[in-house]
């Protein structure tokens, strides 16, 4: 039994020592006078192959949630370590706040999340890491909220990314296509309104600033695009409708829809194809860590 015993021990301190950790870092940022944190998960290999440059993943979170939501809401608390050591991939969960939809707001200074991602996270993660300081390197993908903004950020940025994704993602912030319910009209003047203003007062903003809007710009920039969402979610449609207008345009996309909802359980099935995606685009661009 003492054996036994030892040899269980001996495995999972040998596990322990083979596994990706997590850091949290603490980034400033002078565009909104705060300072916020991210998880950073790094492969196992990362503190052993020490010539290595890592390309690294941006993976974001939702509405309601905070920077650590990919760690602690999927049911398997230990899918990024394994994805991380998989792929040997440096994966970064940023701040985005409960509703900032990742945009510089028009109305709300302290709420400028486009400015944060691209030239303050960016930045201060290539100044604590070993990263691929390039684009062929530096992937974005998210899960609803995050979506929008991982296809955003890519669409307005692409000379910081190599591939794009998304997950569930809201991709539209007008509502210039719909009829929109009383209920969802009193959710997005409670909950919208205060950080991206109002649509009635600015419908320029809303319409520019949506991502099934920005197909053609997607079209132009030429990057690697993964897209998901479950078929029983209800932002089913406006997928539906990125992907048709993509297909129109002729923008070469990976687009699946998969029995689900909008739920962990959901997003713990789709984040491993997405970056089984992004790898395949790593290996073409010459930066995958072997």
């Amino acid at each position: 039994m003492r054996s036994l015993l030892l040899l269980a021990c001996l495995l999972l301190a040998t596990s322990a020592a083979h596994a990706a950790r997590v850091d949290t870092l603490s980034i400033p940022s002078a565009a909104m006078q705060k300072t916020y944190r991210a998880a950073v998960v790094l492969p196992a290999s990362y503190a052993k192959n020490k010539k290595a440059n890592y390309p690294v993943l941006y993976l974001l979170h939702g509405a309601w949630g905070h920077f650590n939501n990919w760690l602690s809401k999927t049911p398997d608390k230990q899918l990024l370590h394994r994805l991380a050591d998989q792929y040997n991939l440096i994966i970064v969960n940023p701040e985005g706040e409960t509703f900032s939809f990742y945009l510089d707001s028009p109305v709300k200074a302290d709420s400028q999340f486009e400015t944060y991602l691209t030239k303050e996270v960016i930045p201060a993660i290539d100044q604590a890491y070993r990263t691929v300081r390039d684009r062929k390197g530096r992937l974005i993908t998210g899960l609803s909220m995050g979506g929008f903004g991982a296809m955003y950020l890519s669409a307005r940025h692409p000379d910081l990314y190599g591939a794009a994704g998304s997950m569930s993602g809201a991709l539209e912030l007008s509502s210039a296509n719909r009829k929109a319910t009383p209920d969802e009209i009193a959710w997005r003047n409670k909950n919208l309104t205060p950080i991206i203003g109002s649509e009635e007062q600015n419908p320029a903003f809303f319409s520019a600033n949506s991502v099934v809007n920005m197909a053609d710009q997607i079209h132009k920039n030429g990057l690697p695009i993964i897209f998901d969402c479950g078929v029983d979610d209800g932002l089913i449609e406006i997928n539906r409708e990125m992907h048709r207008r993509l297909v129109y345009n002729h923008t070469p996309h990976d687009y699946t829809e998969r029995p689900g909802a909008h739920t962990w359980e959901y997003w713990q099935t789709a984040l491993p194809y997405q970056v089984l995606f992004f790898g395949q685009v790593l290996k073409a661009n010459g930066v995958a860590v072997p």
